[in-house]
């Protein structure tokens, strides 16, 4: 095909350069004949007279008195001569112009304005007509006058060029409007785009093609800002010339002939300027895109725009309102142009193809239309493709590669942000098996967009691409940090991996290791800018982090989506470009700002339910407008899911749901039911908010220190984390083989503390519930070294308790306090560990007495501030403000720095065992 195509090509190239060499030679040699003619004549008086008044039209009393002077005969015969050679060379040349204006302009392309107008065109795009009519010619002959068709080439073939005349501006839109018009209709809707452009008006161009506004066939700009247009036509130039140069093409009618599709619709960019000479910058940059453009399949009609052009241009200059030279014909034959045709008629020619154009792209599209035939069956070792929405029925795809390795979304509130993470996710794991596609979400603000992907109450299926879904996490700025270090330790894999067999990126590491699990990772965290909110230790190990993946994932398959509702998540980026300017891929909601580069204002712009998509860092030229499907409405995403559950849920595990807003079920906790008896009891205090679903406990083996403090006011969290103790410490050991001994002095919470203890002796165990808390200490302390069952001391309010403590028993030497530092500093060396809740740091303090810090080896702070932590985490600053439902958890054998937990939600009442 593309050779056949070639061959015509070049044939039309050839008889257009025959032609205008044909044309050249005949009136060449026709002013050359004459010019002699006249040198000589001018010699004689007769002659002069001859070329004066001309052989046809003298009389026969002037024939007479000519014919008497002696160089009559050389002069006739002269003049006949040169008369005979004119007309005999336009013979063959006229009818040589009309066979190759019929052959290469069919149908509207070539035809008077009849009943085409207004049909819609049924050429695909995939081939053009090489030339389009302008008007016709007169040559004289030697009976009547010749005439034939004037027609230019236009599209792939070459720009036009068109200077007015005064009093001409009707005259030239009507050689425009012709021109648009026979283009429209001689194609299929939607194969021809047509940019308007105008110096002097920010209206009324073309008014007769107005109907085509509300469709993508037609699009103004603004009069002063010549640049967006170029850039926009330079963003098709580039992407079509990267798309042809990866399928080893160099133009786009290449691509065309080679995959039998049109690919790209031709482009029409209409300029009118005022004559004036454009500034230095806007006029390079129209050169840099005249010079690509006919390649791209990007055609410029140029009207009073003074430039000069290294490309093919044909020239069109108006003599007046119906006279034009065309360098098609040169400059000795004068075009008679086509009038324009009727305005009604224009203009619903133009309405019909409009409603064409909606009816063929079928109204607006599902989310069903993103989704492939076949579910999983494409590769994601180069990269990721897949669409997110369309353009005039055209899908407009999102690419997630070493091009455009991370994603930066923006939209403000109700713009449709998690609309278009629906349906980017939904069409990528369409495509890509859960082998070739891991999926890690993050939600930072106030509610549960991705809740629905994990198994809930009402619907048990869950989206088997998903390894971890964190909702509700606006204040764990903890758990977005915990999935940086999963993504940091997992690059460092696989950078290990790459390394052992010797390649650099993810494709060659798949290929040289085949039996490895290596699925492209995609990490999408909305409203990510919470991960900088404070001047602490988060921020900096956040931005340390993300930059450290923004810069390395791309070549392992590790990307970013970092989607934001407000100019403050760009704003984040400021003095971080190591991760802004990786962020290539940006896609901006309506309103949305900063998202593109700073002079890109189409996001301002874009209508409801669309998005801006940026493959070039936001730079204008890189734009494409997409219509999003509705995928975030009951039931639409749930389809898929269920579709895709059903495929892939027996081989591969639920994802992990991490949900801010509800405290954990200790029962329901993997790290509670696999506990067993041991000699290394473990006391669960909460969950570790971390990518695994990990509990954080405390080891309580016979080494000093072991003994645990909860410390704060905040009453339902300290029962929380003391019953979690005590319960999971119950599971490790063995009936009757450990005593718990409690003591609660605070009248409001010895209901939850007698229900503990009717748990745990339900479940077999030896509970105590003293009344006399320094009588028991005292107790104990003296029969330390002898003791034959280890013991777990429960102490609520120990505070509440000092009093009674401080009071010495007749006959003592040390009081209930003195007995308890004993039991704090040389119990657990014994099997005696203590859970104590003090409600104060001072009253901690007190109790452990000087230098008893080191008898807390681990503690739990509820509301308690950072600062008073210090002693008892090595002296080293702590960044802490309390929160609901939080605690900070530090374990001066395993710890570095304290860490953020989840105290278990508390049973309510007595359950069954």
């Amino acid at each position: 095909m593309g050779s056949k195509a070639s061959e015509q090509r070049n044939r039309v190239v050839t008889a257009l350069e025959r032609v205008r060499h044909q044309i050249g030679l005949v009136l060449g040699s026709a002013a050359g004949a004459r010019q002699a003619a006249e040198a000589e004549l001018a010699k004689l008086e007769l002659e002069q007279h001859i070329v004066r008044v001309g052989m046809n039209n003298s009389t026969s009393e002037q024939h007479a008195e000519w014919s008497r002077h002696p160089a009559a005969t050389e002069v006739f015969t002269l003049l006949g001569n040169v008369r005979g050679q004119f007309y005999s060379g336009w013979e063959a040349g006229p009818n040589a112009l009309r066979d190759l204006v019929t052959n290469n302009a069919p149908g509207p392309a070539g035809q008077q304005p009849g009943n085409w107008l207004g049909r819609v065109g049924g050429n695909p795009g995939i081939t053009a007509p090489g030339l389009w009519r302008v008007g016709s010619a007169t040559v004289p002959g030697k009976d009547v006058p010749r005439s034939f068709d004037v027609a230019i080439p236009l599209l792939d073939e070459s720009h036009l060029s068109i200077t007015s005349a005064p009093k001409t501006r009707a005259a030239v839109d009507g050689i425009v409007q012709n021109l648009l018009m026979r283009v429209l209709s001689t194609f299929e809707p939607g194969a021809v785009r047509v940019h308007l452009w105008d110096v002097g008006q920010l209206t009324a161009i073309l008014p007769d093609l107005y109907p085509l506004s509300r469709t993508s066939a037609l699009k103004l700009y603004d009069p002063g800002r010549l640049e967006d247009l170029l850039d926009e036509l330079a963003g098709h130039i580039r992407r079509i010339h990267a798309t042809g140069m990866q399928a080893g093409h160099t133009s786009l009618r290449e691509i065309r002939q080679a995959s039998g599709q049109r690919v790209e619709p031709f482009r029409v960019a209409v300029l009118y300027g005022n004559g004036e000479t454009l500034e230095p910058e806007r006029a390079r940059e129209l050169k840099r895109v005249a010079t690509g453009a006919l390649a791209a399949g990007i055609c410029l009609i140029m009207i009073d725009v003074p430039t000069t052009l290294s490309t093919s241009v044909e020239t069109l200059s108006l003599l007046d309102d119906r006279r034009a030279i065309s360098s098609m014909t040169g400059t000795d034959l004068v075009v008679d142009l086509d009038p324009p045709m009727p305005s009604g008629q224009v203009i619903r020619a133009a309405g019909r193809i409009a409603e064409a154009l909606i009816a063929k792209q079928g109204g607006p599209r599902s989310f069903a239309d993103l989704l492939p035939t076949e579910l999983g069956k494409e590769s994601s070792a180069r990269e990721l493709r897949a669409p997110v929405g369309f353009f005039e029925g055209e899908a407009v795809e999102v690419v997630i590669g070493d091009a455009s390795p991370h994603v930066l979304i923006g939209g403000p509130s109700g713009s449709g942000k998690t609309n278009f993470l629906y349906s980017l996710l939904g069409s990528f794991a369409a495509r890509y098996s859960p082998d070739e596609l891991a999926l890690y979400l993050l939600d930072f603000k106030e509610g549960v967009s991705f809740a629905g992907l994990a198994p809930g109450r009402r619907d048990a299926s869950w989206l088997p691409h998903a390894k971890l879904i964190g909702v509700n996490v606006n204040t764990d700025r903890e758990f977005g940090l915990a999935l940086l270090r999963y993504l940091a330790d997992e690059l460092r894999r696989r950078s290990a991996a790459a390394k052992q067999h010797e390649v650099t990126n993810l494709a060659d590491l798949r290929e040289q290791d085949p039996g490895g699990h290596w699925p492209r990772i995609v990490a999408v965290i909305d409203e990510f800018q919470y991960l900088f909110a404070g001047r602490d230790g988060v921020t900096a190990t956040a931005t340390q982090l993300l930059e450290d993946i923004a810069r390395r994932g791309r070549s392992q398959g590790i990307h970013l989506v970092l989607a934001s509702q407000d100019v403050a998540g760009i704003e984040a980026f400021w003095g971080k470009p190591a991760v802004f300017e990786q962020c290539t891929l940006r896609i901006a909601m309506p309103k949305a700002r900063r998202v593109l580069s700073e002079t890109n204002n189409a996001a301002v712009s874009a209508p409801k339910w669309h998005a801006v998509i940026n493959h070039d860092s936001g730079v204008a030229h890189g734009n494409q407008l997409a219509h999003v499907p509705d995928a975030s409405s009951k039931d639409v995403f749930v389809k898929l899911q269920h579709r895709l559950w059903e495929r892939y849920s027996d081989s591969f595990k639920r994802p992990r749901l991490f949900d801010g807003a509800h405290s954990p079920v200790l029962e329901q906790f993997p790290a509670f039911n696999d506990l067993k008896p041991t000699k290394k009891p473990r006391a669960l205090l909460g969950q570790s908010i971390d990518v695994d679903e990990a509990a954080c406990g405390v080891e309580l083996p016979k080494a000093p220190g072991r003994n645990v403090a909860v410390l704060g006011a905040a009453t339902a969290e300290a029962l929380s984390i003391m019953d979690s103790a005590a319960r999971s410490l119950a599971r490790q050991h063995h009936d009757d083989s450990v005593e718990f001994v409690l003591s609660c002095p605070i009248e409001a919470c010895l209901s939850a503390v007698t229900d503990l203890a009717e748990r745990l002796r339900t479940e077999g165990h030896r509970v105590s519930l003293e009344d006399d808390l320094p009588a028991r200490v005292i107790d104990i302390a003296e029969k330390l070294s002898s003791l034959d069952t280890p013991k777990i001391l429960l102490l609520y309010g120990v505070d509440a308790s000092i009093p009674a403590l401080e009071v010495k028993a007749p006959g003592q030497v040390k009081s209930g306090l003195d007995q308890l530092r004993v039991l704090l500093k040389q119990g657990p060396a014994h099997g005696v560990h203590t859970i104590g809740w003090w409600r104060s740091i001072a009253r901690l303090k007190d109790t452990l007495g000087f230098a008893g810090t080191d008898d807390i080896g681990s503690w739990a702070a509820l509301d308690v501030q950072g600062n008073e932590l210090s002693p008892f985490a090595a002296g080293q600053v702590v960044h802490w403000s309390p929160r609901p439902g939080r605690a900070l958890f530090f374990d001066r054998t395993t710890h570095g720095a304290p860490e953020v937990i989840i105290p278990f939600q508390r049973p309510e009442g007595l359950l069954d065992g």
